[in-house]
């Protein structure tokens, strides 16, 4: 490969609570046991350095020395516009559709600033990304969840006729929709897509539409933008992206909307504006424009291609060694959501006992309850392929097959 996915970068001190958190006094992440070192596998950052375009773009920008108050260059735009086009199929974008956020929850409140009232419901597909959680309960909305189903395969699927019951019963009228979901990896077919948004437009339910992880997309699958599948569609949601879970630049703050609706548009700019918080740092604007040259394209192809083989070595690990685990191979992130339950039975163990034993050999996972799955758990495997295997080796040896 062109870039580098494989050596082992040494975060500890540098800015990442992916590593610093752990062991921190009054973190609640407490440290591993001696002789084991921390494999970061919780919170949703990568592993790998940046493609080098993006630490060129911001030291020229560094260099010049001055940093007062700027405004959005017209290669900011070009650079969204021709990514949107190349990796989504997008046409028609332009600079008046798109705007900036903060970061896509700071979005997803302006947005639903914008649709709902305090006290609302709100639908939102379950298992659930935490984010969407506190920014709902935080904002005072009510959430109403629809549970998603395994089919005959595993794979999770949306239960259309529990979202209209909830929608009817609830008088709903927004809903959250994430593409490709977190935490389970799904990558929605057009046809389920289509299917969610004609359901939407029956019941006249705006869409604040999450799709942070949209070039993430693993194994051959495709996305599909949710405004893509019809007008109507393209004109009842507020999409949200980054290019932060992409470049892992979330510790820069940066992402955007593209809103074709000209009342929306209005309405969640003059919202997100009311706090003067929701400004963009110029520091971030050159880093999106670094990612989304031409060797970002080619950066972000390999990225893919390593998370797949990354999740495609976890996954058969898991089905040859992990008796009683559970899993659905994700299409897209690089989040796996393990199920745990046949195994705890089996063993007589308590999610709490069981996440301890990983983090106690260094394996900092995720407790899955936070995302609604009871008996889950939630991996990263944005690491180097060796650091992945280290992990799961651990855990055969000490946690799942250990002998007692």
């Amino acid at each position: 490969m062109k870039y580098d996915f494989t050596s082992i970068m040494d975060r500890r001190g540098k800015d990442a609570i992916a590593v610093d958190a752990v062991g921190a006094p009054d973190s609640g992440f407490p440290a591993p046991k001696e002789g084991f070192d921390v494999i970061p596998m919780w919170v949703a950052d990568m592993n790998f350095p940046v493609v080098p375009t993006i630490q060129q773009a911001m030291i020229e920008r560094a260099q010049h020395g001055a940093f007062g108050y700027f405004m959005p260059t017209k290669e900011y735009y070009d650079s969204i516009i021709k990514w949107q086009e190349t990796h989504n199929g997008v046409e028609g974008l332009t600079f008046e559709h798109i705007g900036y956020e903060n970061g896509v929850l700071g979005g997803v409140a302006a947005a639903l600033g914008v649709l709902c009232s305090k006290g609302d419901n709100v639908l939102v597909h379950s298992p659930t990304y935490v984010g969407f959680t506190g920014t709902l309960k935080g904002n005072g909305y009510n959430i109403v969840h629809s549970e998603m189903k395994q089919d005959e395969n595993g794979v999770w699927r949306m239960d259309f006729e529990d979202m209209e019951k909830k929608i009817v019963e609830n008088h709903i009228h927004a809903a959250i929709f994430c593409s490709p979901h977190n935490p389970t990896g799904r990558v929605w077919e057009k046809w389920e897509v289509e299917t969610a948004m004609e359901l939407y437009k029956k019941h006249d339910v705006f869409v604040v539409s999450d799709e942070i992880w949209s070039d993430i997309i693993l194994n051959g699958n495709k996305h599909v933008p949710t405004q893509s599948v019809s007008e109507d569609a393209k004109m009842r949601t507020i999409a949200l992206y980054a290019p932060s879970k992409t470049f892992n630049l979330a510790g820069l703050i940066g992402s955007y909307h593209i809103i074709y609706n000209n009342m929306l548009r209005d309405r969640v700019r003059k919202e997100g504006s009311l706090s003067h918080y929701n400004s963009m740092n110029v520091m971030s604007m050159h880093a999106l424009i670094g990612a989304y040259k031409q060797e970002g394209y080619e950066w972000a192809e390999e990225l893919c291609q390593v998370i797949s083989g990354n999740i495609n070595w976890a996954c058969d690990f898991i089905a040859e060694k992990f008796e009683g685990v559970e899993v659905s191979k994700p299409e897209g992130t690089y989040m796996l959501f393990i199920n745990c339950e046949k195994w705890l039975e089996k063993h007589d163990m308590t999610m709490d006992e069981l996440l301890g034993a990983g983090w106690d050999v260094g394996v900092v996972w995720q407790d899955g309850r936070n995302f609604h799955g009871k008996t889950h758990i939630r991996m990263n495997l944005a690491l180097p392929l060796s650091r992945v295997q280290e992990a799961f080796d651990r855990l055969d040896k000490y946690v799942f097959n250990k002998e007692v």
